[in-house]
């Protein structure tokens, strides 16, 4: 049977797109005139972690390359000389740079202009793109769409970790509009939403800066601040769960209640709006409830995520339940001063990669805490200041999302700018 396609649309293998669009191989969008267009970096013996150095030309490891970014992490460097031995494996500012492997394969960033040249790692591959023929934005914009990573991981060899050979990367299909105008468009557009998200992240690192000044300044301990251990100043319990661990009886996704564990707090501490699993009502029986408004903390895996609970809720043995307090305390001010504590303690607890706090050593740590009054203040201050944050973070999420959707009407021609 035929298939039907929408009128003035036609379909292909990257799906429907209008009639006037090309399908193009990435591999035929290089600029030829140009050494090095489309090539691998340097074997893994040419170019090994003893060539790194503190200063030089920087390397661009896989770290490095995000899904449409670049992340300014992980800085290394490599001697000049080294970087000139390595000649077809460096790149420039404005080039492309593919993942070889990984999770997602073939994932794509721009090369900034921090440096003037770099070096890639052996596991990234330099596109670069014709700007006389067709637009490197809108290009790049292509490659960093769901679509063409689907089709990147379908060609890509490896169970455990995917790989994609050039051949096969050089092969792999774009929808292409017909015009540098419309691709310019297009790229523009999507540019114009990147900026928007761009400059609410930094409104949001700006304002994280305000609310560490601040509390470093309302935090200051004075002669009428009270210092005590936490086991004088609250009552505490670890949460529980059945066992053994992973027996389907135990959860219950469809009318089970929220189940927290470590995977469930998050880094803005809070919880996150649904817990991974539910318990089941069997389940319950042998778990520990915490009514929303609890103040629970981590204490295993990563240690030190605190909230304050924002729905009932059980809890696992991986943390703890603040159940009550024994002095007068605001439970945001009491919260953060526990988080505060852990940034200091959680890096002297036993355990290597899975670091684990009892609760016999926690009751020995010590807070300092003013009159409630002045707690009152404290936490007033900084909790505005991080409803402020959230609130931008939820603004950024909502931006996020319309770029998506963009992406997808505007990279398929559902939606034409001119």
């Amino acid at each position: 049977m035929e298939l039907m396609t929408k009128q003035g649309f036609k379909q292909t293998e990257v799906g429907l797109i209008p009639e006037d669009w090309d399908v193009i191989a990435i591999g035929n969008l290089i600029n030829t005139s140009k050494q090095w267009s489309f090539s691998g970096g340097p074997f893994g013996s040419d170019l090994k972690s003893s060539d790194y150095t503190n200063e030089g030309i920087r390397v661009i490891q896989l770290q490095n390359i995000g899904v449409g970014k670049f992340i300014n992490k992980s800085k290394v460097f490599t001697s000049v000389e080294k970087a000139d031995y390595l000649m077809s494996s460096n790149i420039y500012p404005g080039n492309i740079i593919f993942s070889k492997m990984g999770d997602p394969v073939a994932r794509v960033c721009l090369i900034p202009d921090f440096h003037s040249r770099y070096v890639m790692c052996s596991d990234g591959i330099k596109f670069v793109v014709d700007g006389q023929k067709y637009d490197k934005t809108y290009v790049f914009r292509a490659l960093s769409d769901i679509g063409f990573l689907k089709r990147a991981e379908a060609a890509s060899t490896g169970s455990t970790r995917k790989r994609i050979g050039l051949p096969d990367l050089k092969a792999l299909p774009i929808p292409l509009p017909p015009t540098l105008t419309e691709q310019k468009a297009i790229a523009t557009a999507l540019s114009d939403v990147d900026a928007l998200i761009a400059s609410l992240e930094q409104t949001i690192t700006k304002k994280k800066a305000i609310k560490q000044g601040a509390m470093q300044e309302l935090l200051i301990v004075t002669e009428d601040w009270t210092t005590k251990t936490i086991r004088e100043v609250a009552t505490y319990r670890r949460g529980s769960f059945p066992q053994p661990y992973g027996l389907a009886k135990w959860y219950d996704d469809i009318s089970g209640m929220p189940f927290v564990q470590v995977v469930d707090v998050a880094k803005n501490k809070k919880l996150k709006a649904e817990t991974k699993q539910k318990i089941s009502a069997e389940g319950a029986k042998m778990s520990v409830f915490v009514k929303k408004g609890s103040v629970i903390l981590t204490i295993q895996g990563s240690i030190g995520r605190i909230c304050i609970t924002q729905y009932d809720a059980y809890v696992d043995r991986t943390l703890l339940i603040f159940e009550s307090f024994k002095e007068d305390f605001n439970t945001y001010f009491f919260m953060i001063s526990i988080w505060l504590k852990f940034q200091i303690e959680k890096e002297k607890a036993p355990g290597g990669i899975i670091k684990t706090i009892t609760k016999e050593a926690l009751s020995s740590f010590e807070i300092s805490f003013p009159n409630r009054e002045e707690q009152d203040r404290i936490a007033e201050v900084l909790e505005d200041i991080e409803k402020e944050i959230n609130m931008l973070e939820t603004k950024k999420v909502k931006y996020q999302a319309i770029k998506q959707g963009m992406m997808q009407e505007l990279l398929t021609g559902k939606t034409r700018l001119i």
